[in-house]
């Protein structure tokens, strides 16, 4: 499986961004930004990023363009078109299987709105039958506080996701929730999670606010 996932190390970009900003869209030069792109495509070929709305549109991608399309999951079919999925605290969930990959960012709305099944969805609509699922690093459930409004609204739907702060405030499990999906989908997995909040190689908006994005990148 040709994937991987960044973090904020060996870029351009300064101050909050600091150093490998993947994102255009939060106030960092744009040509730094870009730069820090083309890096990236330089090690792995060219890249497909997405602008990314917490929705669950799918996007079939054949070749890769300058236009970023508006969807939080990107599926392609043609190797050597590297997808980019775009993070700070919330899931990049990769998807691999012989046929076609998936790269599809799962945070609380894209948890409940159904956005990993629906990329599963249209893999298996392009024939793909064994299909692995990579978890990548996002903001844990120790860390990741939420009012009692929104942790009933995910826990109705993702039991799984319940979670408590150090102080015993509610809290929301994310990548627990995405790993019962997976499985009740008969996905295997590979587990790289890490917290984002609690390693400072990693952009987090939960710990800094004004910060970049790292990303997770898959390829056929």
């Amino acid at each position: 499986m040709k994937y991987r996932f960044t973090n904020r190390t060996g870029g351009a970009s300064s101050g909050a961004f600091a150093s490998l900003n993947l994102g255009t869209h939060v106030f960092d030069d744009l040509p730094t930004v870009l730069a820090n792109r083309a890096l990236l495509a330089a090690q792995v070929g060219p890249i497909q990023y997405m602008t990314q709305v917490h929705g669950n549109r799918v996007v079939v991608i054949e070749e890769v363009t300058d236009e970023d399309p508006t969807a939080d999951a990107l599926v392609t079919g043609i190797p050597g078109i590297s997808l980019a999925v775009q993070v700070a605290d919330c899931i990049p969930l990769l998807l691999h299987s012989g046929e076609s990959v998936a790269a599809v960012h799962v945070g609380r709305k894209g948890l409940v709105n159904g956005v990993a099944l629906a990329a599963l969805e249209t893999m298996r609509d392009m024939g793909s039958s064994e299909i692995t699922a990579i978890i990548g690093p996002s903001i844990c459930g120790n860390c990741y506080e939420v009012s009692q409004e929104i942790y009933d609204e995910v826990t109705a739907l993702h039991p799984a996701a319940a979670s408590r702060t150090a102080q015993g405030t509610p809290a929301l499990d994310l990548p627990a929730a995405l790993r019962v999906l997976l499985e009740s989908q008969s996905i295997a997995f590979i587990d790289e999670s890490r917290c984002t909040c609690e390693n400072d190689d990693l952009y987090s908006y939960r710990r800094d606010g004004v910060t970049g994005r790292q990303a997770g990148i898959i390829s056929l």
